[in-house]
């Protein structure tokens, strides 16, 4: 990273975004990034943030929350010594689904010109500096990556009636497809991109959501529909999202 750390002094900026708005249904309504990760540590938002405070060639790190959060809430689940420190942080309100609120702070964003962004989930507590680095050094290298982990286990492609995306355990689905394995991965954060398209193509994004009732849930996604590939490189499988409460406990699995 010392050759892109010369080169970001000169003219290469990156910002991060980091997600953390979401209702956190599935742990009950409690709000993830807001607990802590052992009794009297740091919180799951707190390790996120500084994980990526720590990183020299990022600047400015927008956390979109919960609407109403960003008045003093949020603040008070990062350590003092991380808010108040070398690097910009903001408070963005977010929306209604992970996009948009990935898109507000991208917008917010936009008045600090950075040349790349890194937009990272703030359920993802145990990110690494060195994924996140090799995730910068690949973004300026391609224009848009993510890191991904092979899987594991034989996927299938489900046929499931409603909208509803999990299995009913009263209720049976039924293959729709059997998948292969090879060529298929399970993407993670932080996804790099550079910043002037992402934001564009989320804002092409919105117009076609808002068209043809579609939600994208991914920035790959919105940079592989509007902009072109995105780029893949090795994830970390350390670097877990937590969804349910056991996922807390579970980093040494």
């Amino acid at each position: 990273m010392h050759e892109m750390h010369s080169s970001q002094a000169t003219d290469i900026s990156f910002a991060a975004v980091i997600s953390a708005a979401g209702s956190s249904s599935r742990m009950g309504g409690v709000k993830k990034e807001y607990l802590p990760l052992a009794p009297g540590g740091m919180t799951v938002l707190g390790a996120v943030v500084a994980a990526f405070a720590s990183c020299p060639g990022i600047g400015t790190i927008a956390v979109a929350v919960r609407p109403g959060d960003e008045n003093g809430e949020a603040a008070s689940k990062i350590p003092a010594e991380i808010l108040y420190g070398d690097k910009h942080i903001i408070f963005v309100p977010g929306g209604p689904t992970r996009r948009v609120s990935v898109n507000n702070a991208l917008s917010f964003l936009e008045s600090c010109h950075p040349t790349y962004v890194l937009i990272h989930d703030g359920a993802r507590p145990w990110v690494k500096r060195d994924l996140i680095e090799r995730c910068m050094e690949a973004t300026i290298r391609y224009g848009a990556v993510i890191p991904a982990l092979p899987l594991t286990e034989t996927p299938k492609e489900l046929h499931i009636l409603g909208s509803c995306s999990e299995l009913d355990p009263k209720e049976p689905a039924f293959i729709e497809r059997h998948l292969r394995r090879e060529g298929i991965c399970t993407a993670q954060t932080p996804q790099g991109f550079k910043f002037p398209e992402i934001l564009a193509a989320h804002e092409k994004a919105a117009e076609r959501e808002e068209k043809e009732c579609i939600e994208y849930t991914d920035d790959a996604e919105v940079w592989g529909e509007f902009v072109g590939k995105v780029a893949v490189i090795a994830g970390d499988p350390e670097n877990r999202k937590i969804t349910y409460m056991e996922d807390l406990s579970r980093r040494n699995e």
